[in-house]
Formats: C-alpha cells, structure tokens, sequence
C-alpha cells in the first residue's frame, strides 16, 4: 500500500492559523477532492474539528482520524490512537493508496516513522505570517520530483500555486 502525504503549503512552510486554511483555491481544493476520492484519508483530530459539519465526512472517502483521547467518536470516521492501527486498517480495506490529509502532527509522524512513499504538495505563492500550523521539512533529495500543474493569480485564486507530486527514489 501507498502511503501519501497532500497539502498545501505558502513560502513559509505555512498550513493553518486558527484551525482554518488561510487561501480560498478552488482549484487545488478540486485536485485534493479528486485525488483523495474512493481513498482513505487519515487526519489528526484537531485537522477533522476544523472541517465544517457540512462537509464531515468527507463523502466518496473512508475518514479516519488520529487522537489520543480514548473515548473520542466522530460520526461517519474511525477513530484510531496509533498511525501503524490506521495504516492496518486502511490496508485491510484493500487499500492501494492512503492519504495523510494533516494537520502538522501527523504529517511529521509519517514522515519521521519512514511511511511515506509520496507527497502531493500545493505550493502557495505567498508568506502568512501569524500562522500557527506549517508542513514539516523534509530531505527533498529522497524524492523525485514533477509539477502537475500551475495555476496563476486570477479572479478566482487569490494566490498563484503549483502542485508538486514527490515520490521516494
């Protein structure tokens, strides 16, 4: 099974202040949609009480998320204590590819545990000071790397971006 890290992050390393993303980027929100659907997508706890009630569960995806409080339920998502558990039972549910979906905790867990094959990162052409969550560093020279695509500053996107796809050598 794959094991795959998606974000987005700003020059900065940013993700997050006050338990929120700090851009509105319909595009790279639809790359994150339809890369992670039919998938399991494995988030912190903190990462699933940021998602608006609208939109939890991610609907067309097996959510799981990661806390180390015992008794926490979250409708619609299974609840694991360890990221082996999760990764088990992604694995069991014949899972080709799993995606850590955040917040900072987590992907840093992945990364330092050695689990992860690739990473799917948006990046955000800007700096956000103030912010509280950012994607951990990583030795890029394990990685190959390709842009997927670009997407320019418009009417629609605040900031321009690219996304980056790195897989492990």
């Amino acid at each position: 099974m794959e094991v795959s890290l998606i974000a987005a992050m700003g020059r900065d390393r940013a993700i997050g202040k006050d338990n929120d993303l700090m851009w509105h980027l319909p595009n790279d929100m639809k790359f994150f949609k339809e890369t992670t659907k039919g998938h399991h997508v494995i988030m912190g706890r903190k990462n699933w009480d940021s998602i608006p009630a609208a939109f939890r569960p991610f609907k067309n995806r097996v959510n799981v998320i990661l806390t180390r409080q015992p008794d926490f339920i979250a409708d619609g998502a299974y609840v694991f204590s360890s990221l082996r558990d999760a990764f088990s039972f992604a694995q069991q549910g014949s899972e080709d590819e799993t995606f850590v979906i955040g917040g900072e905790q987590i992907y840093a867990l992945a990364l330092s545990e050695g689990w992860v094959n690739s990473i799917y990162l948006t990046h955000v052409d800007a700096e956000f000071p103030g912010a509280h969550t950012f994607f951990p560093a990583f030795d890029e020279e394990l990685f190959d790397s390709e842009i997927l695509f670009t997407q320019e500053k418009d009417e629609r996107h605040t900031y321009a971006f690219k996304v980056l796809k790195y897989t492990r050598k």
